[in-house]
């Protein structure tokens, strides 16, 4: 028989694939791709941005608090599931296990939100700035500066 047929499942559907290990090897490889990836491009973005004065303006600290936040999905959330597709539960037992585990969720969701509320300052700030051309950016950068903590506080309070 050929390896990619798939057999079929109790409820009818052809979801699970005969060669198991085939299936942890590509899910492997592709966590580690996307973790190396979105660490190398997250960081570069906040570091371009960190070491060049004339792109600290709302809109690029917008996408660099962006950025920062999309940084937690790799260092947090794609270990722990490799752990968890290579072991077959929650890698961490014990209190500490427990505690790691409502994190992980936690930070994940935050993280998107963070991202979310991003996109939607940076819409806002574009809305102005082609609705009212010649007016003040709507988000200036004091504003700029009030919106990126106040981003993850609302983050940490909702999720």
């Amino acid at each position: 028989m050929n390896t990619t047929q798939l057999e079929q499942t109790g409820n009818g559907s052809f979801c699970s694939p005969i060669n198991p290990s085939a299936e942890k090897l590509a899910k492997t490889v592709a966590y580690s791709l996307i973790t190396v990836v979105s660490l190398v491009g997250n960081s570069l973005i906040g570091i371009i941005v960190y070491k060049t004065p004339t792109l600290r303006k709302p809109i690029n600290l917008l996408i660099v608090n962006m950025a920062m936040s999309d940084l937690l999905f790799p260092l947090i959330l794609f270990p722990i599931r490799l752990a968890e597709l290579h072991v077959g539960s929650w890698p961490i037992n014990g209190g500490l296990g427990k505690a790691l585990c409502k994190l992980h969720a936690f930070l994940a969701d935050a993280s998107t939100s963070v991202s979310i509320q991003s996109l939607v300052l940076i819409t806002v700030d574009r809305f102005g700035a082609v609705v009212f051309p010649l007016r003040s950016p709507i988000v200036s950068p004091k504003l700029c500066a009030f919106f990126i903590p106040v981003s993850w506080i609302v983050a940490t309070t909702i999720v």
